[in-house]
């Protein structure tokens, strides 16, 4: 039974997000490496949920691993350019041969509906031709790069028709000319151009690993393009996740609101990602004007204007200028072209693992646009770097909203000792918790 119900709120909680995604498009690059991973199936199975949920798939393909093996079968020499493959005239019907069979190994898999698989009765309609139109790469530095090529456009108004139809869009790394030429192209850059060029909502790359990473081990769940490159000049990563992140960078540079990279060896990754708060992966966001940082004593005069009107209306206890200054380091805030419009604070319980989430506050203004989650996420990123495994709070007027943010209603006697020899029974306060 405990499964059930772990099911079934899981699945409350999932809603917002299914809401949130119907009718948007998504561009999903599965690299070579993906079609051969063990958890292939329940990929294809989650991409027949996203279509059901409403929405709208643009699957880029990739080949690498099988080129690879087919180049090396026939004794061909695999030359690299800096970034991009050499493709000679006798080398482009075996990259033709093996990308078409991923291809159909790919609309094989959309294509299967037996009543014993989690696509039964999907009725998925896949769709592929010649929407990626290209040109040559040429001699870059001495280099001829033969049939590999690059992104001319993208045929929008042809996939747009197809999406508008209810149809998922298969476009491999293949380009063709207006002369009636075939390029082999980074499967990285077509995604990216069919993300831009299709205005598309996200760009999702499946990689091998789980996302980046810090330098002490610790996942990114989410990382500022500005902070991205930032590692991508600094960290030694691997090609293939360089490429991905590069690609994830681009895109969001050129307008596209969110990128994502998701590993293809977790089974599940991608619906953890989209339709979870914890996620799985690394999200790349567009850097903002809004910063979301520790706060410090230039702060204090403007989080005491966002906190007063709070404060009178009773929905948070009272504090000084005093005390918001010698309690500055417990706080995070939201600034805007120089503006405190969010804040709010951790108050640590260490020798009981649990901190307190207090003072979460964003001005009547600025509300509306996730600057809560964006502070609570903040909060819990602090509370698991000094290894607490819980984080509750006390509250009077907003106990839905954390209660949609994963927090469960506890007891006074669950509160740390400290914390509940100051507990104020006249306020009353609800007690909400969240493991970590």
């Amino acid at each position: 039974m405990s499964d059930e119900l772990n099911y079934v709120d899981w699945f409350r909680h999932s809603s917002p997000y299914i809401n949130a995604h119907r009718g948007k498009t998504f561009v999903i690059l599965i690299p070579g490496e993906a079609a051969e991973c063990e958890h292939f199936s329940s990929i294809i199975h989650d991409l027949a949920l996203l279509d059901s949920l409403g929405i709208r798939l643009v699957l880029v393909q990739g080949a690498r691993p099988q080129i690879d093996r087919v180049l090396s079968k026939g004794k061909q020499l695999n030359q690299l350019g800096s970034e991009y493959r050499v493709t000679p005239q006798e080398q482009l019907l075996n990259v033709i041969q093996a990308s078409a069979a991923v291809r159909v190994q790919l609309e094989a898999q959309l294509s299967m509906g037996l009543s014993n698989t989690p696509m039964a009765g999907a009725r998925l309609k896949v769709c592929s031709g010649n929407y990626v139109i290209a040109r040559p790469l040429g001699v870059v530095e001495g280099i001829d790069y033969g049939h590999s090529g690059e992104v001319r456009r993208i045929d929008t108004e042809a996939i747009f028709r197809l999406l508008e139809d209810d149809n998922m869009v298969l476009l491999p790394h293949l380009g063709f000319s207006p002369t009636g030429e075939v390029f082999n192209l980074k499967s990285e850059d077509v995604a990216v151009q069919a993300a831009v060029q299709l205005k598309a909502d996200k760009l999702v790359i499946f990689s091998e690993e789980e996302g980046i990473f810090t330098q002490d081990g610790e996942l990114y769940s989410e990382l500022l393009t500005k902070d991205a490159e930032d590692i991508l000049q600094s960290q030694n990563l691997s090609s293939s996740m360089h490429a991905s992140l590069s690609a994830c960078v681009s895109a969001v540079r050129k307008n596209v609101p969110r990128a994502h990279l998701i590993s293809y060896n977790i089974n599940g990754g991608l619906i953890r990602e989209l339709f979870t708060r914890e996620g799985s992966g690394t999200m790349i966001d567009e850097d903002s004007y809004e910063k979301l940082r520790p706060a410090n004593i230039d702060d204090v005069g403007g989080m005491m204007a966002l906190l007063a009107p709070l404060e009178e209306k009773g929905a948070l206890v009272r504090r000084s200028r005093e005390l918001l200054e010698n309690e500055i380091d417990r706080f995070i805030v939201i600034e805007r072209d120089g503006a405190i419009v969010a804040c709010a604070a951790l108050y640590p319980f260490e020798s009981e693992n649990a901190g307190e989430l207090a003072c979460l506050a964003v001005s009547p203004n600025y509300r509306g646009e996730n600057r809560g989650e964006r502070l609570l996420k903040g909060i819990e990123q602090a509370a698991k770097k000094l290894k607490l495994t819980q984080v509750f709070l006390l509250t009077t007027r907003t106990a839905h909203w954390f209660i949609e943010h994963g927090f469960s209603e506890t007891s006074l006697e669950q509160l740390p000792t400290q914390k509940k020899a100051l507990y104020n029974y006249q306020r009353n306060s609800k007690i909400f918790a969240k493991s970590l």
